[in-house]
């Protein structure tokens, strides 16, 4: 019936992203959901942006442009959000390109799964590996995470969503917040967030966008993206789920003992999580104090029945050492130990 809501708002923010944003818009066009509104958030542009986009926009009444003066992502967002009116919201960025079954796909799995509110998908990186290794290896790691126990279970690791694959359900908004400013990535604090307060996260387990990587991108130009930002926003997650085991009675033992991992762990002592000691390989730390700290070998470790281990080893391939040595002594990832590197 005319005037009905649509059924997704697809929210794209955008800013001087006149190479791509034509591509980006026409992969909206292309899906086979048609039942959705694009909110076109123009954050600034001045460059060819919105005269690029403009004479779509003019002949498909689907397509909003929305200015928002050079505020910044996060108002962008939460300024599309207050105008969305689907009943589900998808994010799209201006320099990537969504496949044309992408929101059908999106919209049936929410639809079949009452208990999920937030859905992606995998990811096709679009970019020379070479030149840019560590966000491949994101994206291949991002996208073994399917499940909601593959998600919930690493969150703590990395963003576990590709943030412009998203669809959620707008109802979230109201009821655990948007997307707050500060000094962390958004999208991460949003999943972490949300998280904690139960919402459940999946992944359609298909490529269904291509992520393009551009030396303009955010992750790479924004302080919000630097390390230590996501460590101490890490933590600040974490130590609820740690102090809850320190009032049952369980030390808290982070496995890594270099300066490196040690500087990581001291942002869980600000949210008031006490360390209890190191658990480390390296011969010529184990059995020393660091910092007044006992530094163990793992086969010392205390039983997990006393204890819960945080490990910030970021060396490659040590999360999956960590992970099959304790798992073999029948600890439980995301109750017994997390991995946060």
């Amino acid at each position: 019936m005319k005037g009905q809501p649509p059924t997704v708002t697809v929210l794209m923010p955008v800013r001087n992203a006149a190479a791509t944003v034509q591509d980006a818009v026409q992969s909206i066009l292309r899906q086979t959901f048609p039942d959705w509104e694009l909110l076109l958030i123009d954050d600034g542009s001045t460059d060819e942006t919105i005269e690029r986009v403009h004479a779509v926009a003019c002949k498909d009444p689907r397509i909003r442009i929305v200015p928002n003066p050079g505020r910044g992502i996060v108002s962008a967002l939460n300024h599309g959000l207050a105008l969305a009116q689907g009943e589900f919201v998808a994010r799209m960025d201006a320099d990537d390109v969504a496949l044309p079954e992408r929101l059908e796909l999106q919209v049936n799995w929410l639809r079949r799964r009452p208990e999920v509110s937030v859905v992606g998908t995998l990811v096709r990186y679009v970019g020379d590996p070479r030149r840019c290794l560590g966000l491949a290896l994101y994206v291949a790691w991002n996208n073994r995470l399917v499940q909601w126990e593959q998600i919930w279970r690493e969150r703590f690791v990395e963003s576990p969503l590709v943030h412009p694959s998203v669809l959620f359900r707008k109802d979230l908004v109201q009821r655990f917040g948007g997307y707050a400013e500060g000094d962390f990535p958004e999208d991460y604090e949003l999943w972490l967030r949300w998280m904690a307060a139960g919402v459940r996260m999946e992944k359609v387990p298909r490529n269904l966008l291509l992520w393009r990587d551009s030396t303009d991108r955010l992750s790479r130009r924004d302080p919000r993206y630097r390390s230590e930002v996501f460590y101490a926003l890490k933590a600040r997650y974490l130590a609820p789920v740690l102090l809850q085991a320190v009032r049952a009675g369980r030390e808290i033992w982070i496995w890594g003992a270099s300066r490196f991992a040690r500087h990581r762990a001291r942002w869980l002592e600000t949210y008031g999580v006490p360390i209890q000691g190191y658990i480390d390989i390296d011969p010529c730390k184990i059995g020393q104090l660091v910092h007044d700290r006992p530094v163990l070998a793992p086969q010392d470790l205390p039983p997990k029945e006393r204890c819960v281990v945080v490990s910030y080893v970021a060396s490659r391939g040590a999360r999956s050492e960590i992970r099959t040595f304790l798992t073999a002594r029948g600890w439980k990832e995301g109750e017994d130990f997390w991995m946060a590197a």
